[in-house]
């Protein structure tokens, strides 16, 4: 080998004896690549040195490879964090740079090829793009795709221009681009991303080296489809009569998906694609990194970085676990009740290599239990998603049974029956008997304190809340709650079980609700109170949803059924009686009682509710509604109905900071996206009220417009209130 460019940089290549030359992407400095300034330095001077080496007719071809775990991790997240809003133009102006020696590497004459090892997502797909042929090892934890959209970006290396060339711009839209699919390389080569896979990583650079160099001699293989004299775009251009018919029906489904939310990135991403495809290559690519830079300069991507990216890494390394406590593994983990929550606890368990004994009252609720998780692996092996010896090996680690005695050996108890201090108890007493004294104890509950539930084991210290999220085999977040005596080793045990089976933990101490309940009930009862003040019930649930929450209140309340809020509300004001303390009736539990007590409307389960219901599938607005409580001479802005959910949410959020109930604002970020539905496009709840418009200042400021109009629910406290004044966040 000789080498080319120095080894010590963050891209070096290396010319062998038959003149290929293999491009190292190697940054010394981190552990994954990423489209940093390193990068982009090395890259310049790799690609310099590669075009005077061919001009010297002394390559026959490249290939691209990695010496990291990943091929590529991206675009440089920290960087990007950084460009103000006043900086579009140097974004614009260093995506351009990464885009030109990329499109110098694709332009040089020889086939070049790239060996994928690992995980190339984003920017590290980009580079593939601008190669002739990607290979892949056939590993399915190895994801190809372009997830920019997650993170309120456009794919800005080349991505969206390339993508549409490939694959015309429908499936470049659909497939790749507005949703950011991830696909492992046995799908990315059904779909045509990829050219081949092999079996092993050994085998990757041979087969790169062997297509460059079977095409060396090949002057069309040195070329991109779109480079070639007879270039069509698949699907026809936009102003093809077969595209131009249906284009104007992109933006409207877009619309329709995003439910008027505000997501700047999926519109630009549409509009980046629409304009590039009626364009040649170079104008596309411009036009591309326009857009590119508008969204980086922007608000939106930098909260959706921070929560899907930074909070996510924190939170996945561990941000929240007691320090100097040993990792630990379970084998075995007793799930108590069969039930919807048991039996999604029992797959997510089953289906990560742990063995579960799933212990009903009877042998058919038992049973039961482990079909459900036979109906999701049955699916699984329909769509080729896995295969049957798989699934058959995820259910045979399920053992369904009726004996406590089958519960000897487990690691870990997770009871899962009816919110009832009394049963739980019971089954507790059952199973701390046929388990030893280091076994973990976790109640899966959504409102009950811990610290009170504890009092019904014998071991407080080694007991602990877990908050599963319904449906459990689909909803990634897991609350952990922290009674009083709950020991550090078992909170360290707990979220080492969740991040086991492949979920996502966040912290809480205990209260009532605990935090995501607690929150989420403030959303759902703003609707009714909406609705009792005269407002409209389809503007209701349209502002929830174009506010950005996944479903409007109305209809989100017919879910989970009307009478829920109003027995934790009368739970919650029996507690607080008992401690001899009072709490406001919230909003909106007239208009329950009333559904409920005079109409006999719970919800969806019942086939009535705040809407009709035919065949399990929501139908219109129950008509009696406006007849009921619409008012023609109400007329709230908009904008209030969307900020009083937001603000609703958000000011209950604080008062958990402020109560100590949460104190991370990642903990806060995430399980407020990922349990509640908070709208991603602010980058969760605790980052709304932190960087909101005038920052927290201005959040105190608009909070206390809505008090004033609304009601105190919206009143600031006056810690909230001093904190803002002085400058400072959620926590220190």
């Amino acid at each position: 080998m000789n080498a080319q460019t120095t080894s010590n940089a963050a891209v070096y290549s290396e010319k062998d004896a038959d003149g290929v030359v293999t491009i190292w992407l190697d940054d010394p400095e981190a552990s994954a690549n990423t489209m940093n300034q390193r990068y982009i330095d090395a890259m310049g001077d790799v690609v310099d040195q590669l075009e005077k080496d061919i001009e010297a007719r002394a390559v026959k071809g490249v290939v691209v490879a990695s010496k990291k775990k990943t091929f590529f991790a991206g675009g440089d997240l920290v960087g990007i964090q950084k460009i103000r809003a006043d900086q579009a133009h140097e974004a614009f102006d260093m995506v351009e740079k990464v885009k030109s020696q990329l499109r110098r590497l694709e332009t040089c004459g020889v086939p070049v090829a790239s060996a994928i090892n690992g995980a190339a997502l984003g920017g590290g797909l980009e580079i593939t793009l601008a190669t002739h042929y990607r290979v892949a090892v056939d590993d399915r934890s190895v994801k190809l795709g372009l997830p920019e959209v997650t993170l309120g970006l456009l794919p800005g290396g080349g991505g969206v221009t390339r993508t549409v060339r490939m694959f015309g711009l429908q499936s470049a839209l659909m497939d790749w681009l507005l949703q950011g699919q991830q696909r492992d390389p046995k799908r990315a080569l059904e779909k045509g991303l990829i050219h081949a896979v092999v079996a092993t990583k050994d085998e990757l650079l041979p087969a790169a080296r062997a297509w460059v160099l079977e095409n060396a001699d090949d002057p069309e293989a040195a070329k991109q489809p779109w480079d070639r004299e007879k270039f069509r775009l698949p699907g026809g251009a936009p102003s093809s009569p077969k595209l131009a018919a249906v284009l104007p029906s992109f933006p409207a489904n877009l619309r329709k998906q995003l439910k008027g939310a505000d997501y700047p990135a999926p519109r630009a991403i549409m509009s980046a694609a629409v304009e590039g495809a009626g364009v040649d290559l170079d104008t596309a690519s411009r036009i591309e990194s326009r857009y590119f830079a508008t969204l980086v300069a922007g608000k939106n991507s930098k909260d959706m970085i921070q929560a899907f990216f930074f909070d996510m890494q924190a939170l996945g390394a561990g941000s929240l676990r007691p320090k100097g406590v040993e990792r630990s593994k379970a084998k075995k983990v007793g799930v108590l009740g069969a039930g919807m929550m048991g039996a999604g606890i029992a797959y997510a368990c089953a289906s990560r290599g742990v063995d579960v004994v799933l212990k009903d009252v009877s042998a058919e609720n038992a049973q039961k239990g482990k079909d459900y998780s036979k109906k999701i692996l049955d699916n699984k092996v329909s769509r080729s998603q896995m295969t049957q010896e798989a699934a058959d090996e995820v259910l045979a680690r399920i053992t369904p049974t009726t004996d406590a005695a089958d519960l000897k050996g487990c690691d870990v108890i997770v009871e899962a029956v009816f919110e009832d201090p009394e049963l739980k108890a019971k089954v507790f007493a059952e199973a701390e008997q046929q388990v030893d004294e280091k076994t973990l104890l976790c109640s899966n509950t959504s409102t009950l304190p811990i610290t009170g539930l504890a009092k019904g084991v014998t071991r407080p210290k080694d007991f602990i809340g877990l908050h599963f999220f319904s449906p459990v085999d689909k909803m990634k977040l897991v609350e952990i709650i922290v009674g009083e005596e709950t020991s550090d080793e078992t909170l360290a045990r707990a979220i080492d079980l969740v991040q086991q089976i492949g979920k996502l933990p966040i912290v809480v101490n205990d209260s009532r609700g605990f935090f995501t309940s607690r929150v989420f009930g403030t959303y759902v009862l703003e609707g009714p109170a909406m609705l009792e003040e005269g407002i409209d019930p389809m503007s209701i649930d349209r502002a929830g949803t174009s506010a950005g929450f996944p479903t409007g209140p109305l209809a989100l309340l017919d879910e989970v059924t009307l009478s829920l809020p109003r027995h934790i509300a009368e739970e919650t004001k029996k507690a607080a009686a008992a401690e001899g303390a009072e709490v406001p009736e919230p909003a909106g539990l007239d208009v329950l009682a009333t559904m409920l007590d005079e109409h006999d409307r719970p919800g969806r389960a019942a086939g009535k509710g705040f809407y009709d219901y035919a065949d399990g599938k929501r139908g219109k607005l129950w008509p009696q509604l406006r007849e009921t409580y619409t008012k023609s001479d109400v007329t709230t802005p908009y904008s209030d109905l969307q900020d009083r959910y937001r603000f609703a949410m958000a000011i209950d959020a604080a008062r958990c900071f402020e109560e100590g109930v949460i104190t991370s604002t990642a903990a806060a970020n995430i399980g407020s996206i990922f349990g509640i539905g908070f709208p991603a496009n602010t980058g969760g709840v605790a980052r709304f009220i932190e960087t909101y418009e005038g920052g927290m200042k201005g959040f105190v400021a608009r909070a206390n417009e809505l008090a004033d109009a609304y009601g105190e629910r919206f009143r600031p406290s006056q810690w909230l209130t001093e904190r803002a004044n002085a400058g400072k966040g959620l926590v220190e």
